[in-house]
This record gives C-alpha cells, structure tokens and sequence, in this order.
C-alpha cells in the first residue's frame, strides 16, 4: 500500500531539494534571524525536538526523538494563513496520516488544498515507512521499538494542543489518512472513539478480514521487505524500500486463517468494526485502478465496497465517492493508486471537513 507519486512530481521534488540545497549553501534572505519563523514549540509528553522548526511560519517541519518509536520522526504543521494576526482565536486540528513509504518531510504532502484551509490546522506526523499506525506485536525486531499508537494518541496529540492554539476537544478534532494511513485513520477513530468526529480514509486499507486476504498481503510484503531487491543502487530511499526486513508476523501476528490464527487480524478489520464509529463524519474515497489488478487502487475499491456495506448495514450517514477511473475526477487522477487522485480527493474534502467543524463550534 505504498503512496506512488507521479514521474514528473518525482522529477520536481529532486529538482526542489536541489534547489533547497544550494540556496541553504549560499545563504538567502530566509536564514535572516529577524525573518518570520514558525511558532514555538516546547518539549514534552515524551517529544524531545531535534534542532529548530524548518519552514515558513505557516507550514513547517519539526523534528523529534521519542521513546515509542526507534530514530528521529518529522511533523509536519500547516497553520492557516490567519493564525499570527488572530492571537486570541483557536482552530480545530485535522490529522492526516501519510501512505507506506513516505514522509512528513518531504513537500509534497502539504497537498494544496490542505494549505490553501482558511479554518483548521493540519497536522502530518511521521508514521513510518511502514508503521501501520499501531503498536507493533513484536517489539524486538530490526526495526526497534514500533509504538506507532502510542507516539500518536499519547504525545503529538497533547504536543500539539499544548503547543498550538487548537479546539483540543472532540469536535474539533478529525482524523484521515492516505493508502496504509486510511487504515490508520479509521483504527485510532475506532480505539480512540472519545478522540474524534470526524474520520476519513482516502484510498485506504479499510478491510483486513479474510474476506480481503490481498490488503493483507500488502502488509506482509511491507514487512519481508519484498521490493527492495529492485530498487538497486537508489536504496534505501528508494519507495520501495520499507526498511529492515522483520517477520510477516511483527505487526498483527499471523496473517494466515487458519487454527483462528489470524484472530488479531479480525480484531483491527476497520471494515467490520465501523459499529463503533457511530455519530462520527465519515468518508470514504476509492477509484478502481482502471480495472487494472496490478494496481493497489483495484483491490482498494473492493475493500471500500465492504466498509460502505457494513455502513449501510448499520444505517450510518457517510460521504462515498468512487471515481472510478477518475475521469471528471481532477486532471491528474487516472484512477490509480497517486497523488493525482488524493490530491482531488481533499480537493473535495477540505471544504466539507472545515464546514462540519464550523457547525459544531
């Protein structure tokens, strides 16, 4: 369930970093000490920050070392363009959980329509090449400590109300992710129901049950690392490459029905625990992948259909879009598995999501 970006966006993002990179060597206006700069952030809940906020005073990276987690982990904050001139106002916070082999350093995930939000902050916090957005069954493989949850729920949240002037209370707060973070998002909306109103899943991995046995295999071959013997020479940022390779069991344990071995698996199915989601906003985004199976978003509009199911089942309200193969879909959506596709996915969500917020203020 990688995030799988445009060759012209790749293009782009090397030629932006190079481009970062030879202003930082000769010095620019932005180095100023006297120039704006992000707000303040103070450590604590378990964050200890490494080195200053890198950015704009509206959208910027800040850098922290955590216990839960092995290595340093970036955040990335887009603030609206409103927040230094209005001191006394506080705004509700939308959590976006990244795709498997990305990061909240790179650019590209301050998709625009989230920096073009007049209302609410946006917070990308790092979850890992693949993380799962959970606290990982066995915590003694390569990869080291994998406490995805609690580094979420436990310390960016309170990081985050404690350092910006946000609505730190149910209503204002929401919860979305991209492909692996669509999981991500529905599962802390599920275990953390008092945390959330609203929930979003843009492309996700919304079914683990054995009805769905190809989203779990996306997990598996994240975890045995199975691409890396083809990124050659570009290794180890190469996107298919999620790290030191641990066990298909690491995460959830067993990923195979049999014996009620995959018992644990059941037990985080988003699909069939919607139950718990109730009098929650909820979203789904899907295309088909152009009806092409090598395509993730093939298998994801499978997956969608079985959550969408389940809420008709229980007859909850929810917004549904399959865009199919994305034509009328934004000019760079083909239907697949892209940034295209996501990018008009909060094209179309932001303004829903600001509105709802605005309603319950």
């Amino acid at each position: 369930m990688r995030s799988v970006l445009p060759s012209w966006l790749l293009r782009a993002k090397a030629v932006a970093t190079a481009l970062a990179a030879a202003v930082l060597m000769v010095g620019s206006p932005s180095a100023h000490a006297d120039d704006p700069a992000p707000p303040p952030m103070a450590d604590g809940f378990g964050l200890t920050q490494v080195g200053a906020a890198t950015g704009t005073p509206t959208n910027f990276v800040v850098t922290v070392n955590t216990g839960q987690v092995a290595g340093p982990h970036r955040i990335r904050i887009l603030l609206p363009s409103d927040y230094a001139a209005e001191p006394t106002k506080r705004y509700p916070v939308f959590y976006l959980l990244h795709g498997a082999s990305d990061d909240p350093g790179n650019p590209y995930l301050a998709y625009p329509a989230l920096t073009a939000a007049k209302s609410m902050i946006t917070v990308i916090p790092d979850g890992g090449r693949r993380g799962w957005y959970t606290n990982w069954l066995d915590q003694k493989t390569a990869a080291g400590a994998q406490n995805w949850e609690n580094f979420h729920i436990n310390q960016v949240i309170p990081f985050i109300d404690a350092n910006l002037r946000t609505l730190a209370t149910k209503q204002g707060r929401a919860v979305g992710g991209i492909s692996m973070g669509g999981f991500g998002a529905l599962h802390y909306a599920q275990n953390h129901p008092g945390l959330f109103s609203q929930v979003a899943s843009f492309s996700g991995a919304s079914d683990f049950s054995v009805d769905h046995l190809v989203m779990r295999a996306a997990v598996v071959a994240t975890l045995t690392n199975v691409g890396a013997p083809l990124c050659g020479s570009s290794s180890p940022d190469c996107a298919l490459n999620f790290g030191p390779t641990v066990s298909s069991d690491a995460v959830f344990g067993s990923p195979y029905p049999v014996l009620n071995a995959d018992w644990r698996w059941n037990a985080v199915d988003p699909s069939t625990h919607m139950g718990v989601l109730a009098g929650m906003g909820i979203a789904l985004y899907t295309g088909n992948g152009a009806g092409n199976p090598s395509d993730a978003e093939f298998w994801v509009q499978s997956a969608a259909q079985h959550t969408k199911d389940r809420l008709d089942a229980l007859k909850y309200p929810y917004h549904f879009v399959d865009y199919g193969n994305g034509a009328g879909w934004g000019s760079a959506c083909k239907g697949g598995h892209t940034y295209g596709c996501w990018a008009q996915d909060l094209v179309d969500y932001v303004p829903r999501l600001e509105a709802a917020f605005a309603a319950a203020s």
